[in-house]
């Protein structure tokens, strides 16, 4: 039996994310855990997360989680959700600048606050649903109409280095990455468990997924 593992090092919403896999995974098993070993086990890895760049790599580091996904990421699907997406670029300027796992070059950069006599005073955090338009085809996107709907939270966003990794867009206060992709990694800054069917149905894609190069 295949196996989803969850990566827990406590900055995820594992409960909505673990009944969203359960309903997608087909006959494979999802396993939430922060055991380096049995995750290094599954054949898929989802690495969630709510918060800051640098608790999470704090967190990933004090758990010895950090070169467990770096490695893990070169031989299956790894999938990150919104913190999880961000701490796999290089850094994130919060705190004058933190490294991350750098798996895919970019950085982590805030929304700016908007100006004080702006028409549409758009709040930081980005909270709630927006659109995400697909910028290059991918497997993850199977069955997804183009301009669905996710639902986001979030101040901070990803800045890839290259075009190529960009894997969808959205607009808040600019345009910007929603979506990464890089060889068997990909990225989701909005909360695919939260975002109803369309959210179900790209972790489905996910789910059964063997990676960019198979």
């Amino acid at each position: 039996m295949e196996k989803i593992g969850v990566i827990d090092y406590g900055m995820g919403n594992l409960h909505s994310l673990g009944k969203a896999l359960e309903r997608v995974a087909g006959n494979q098993r999802i396993v939430i855990s922060y055991d380096p070993e049995e995750l290094i086990a599954c054949d898929r890895l989802v690495l969630p997360g709510v918060g800051g760049v640098k608790a999470a790599m704090n967190e990933l580091r004090r758990l010895e989680l950090n070169q467990m996904v770096v490695e893990a990421s070169r031989k299956r699907p790894l999938l990150g959700i919104c913190l999880g997406m961000q701490v796999l670029l290089d850094r994130s300027e919060e705190n004058g600048g933190v490294p991350a796992l750098g798996l895919i070059p970019g950085d982590v950069i805030r929304f700016a606050d908007p100006p004080r006599d702006a028409v549409e005073r758009l709040k930081v955090p980005h909270m709630g649903w927006n659109r995400v338009r697909q910028t290059r085809p991918h497997a993850v996107w199977a069955g997804v109409p183009e301009d669905s709907w996710f639902y986001f939270v979030h101040s901070y966003h990803a800045a890839p280095v290259h075009a190529e990794h960009v894997l969808g867009s959205s607009e808040y206060t600019k345009v910007f990455a929603a979506a990464v992709a890089r060889d068997n990694i990909v990225g989701f800054q909005f909360h695919p468990e939260k975002s109803q069917s369309v959210g179900l149905r790209l972790l489905g894609n996910f789910a059964h997924w063997n990676g960019e190069s198979r």
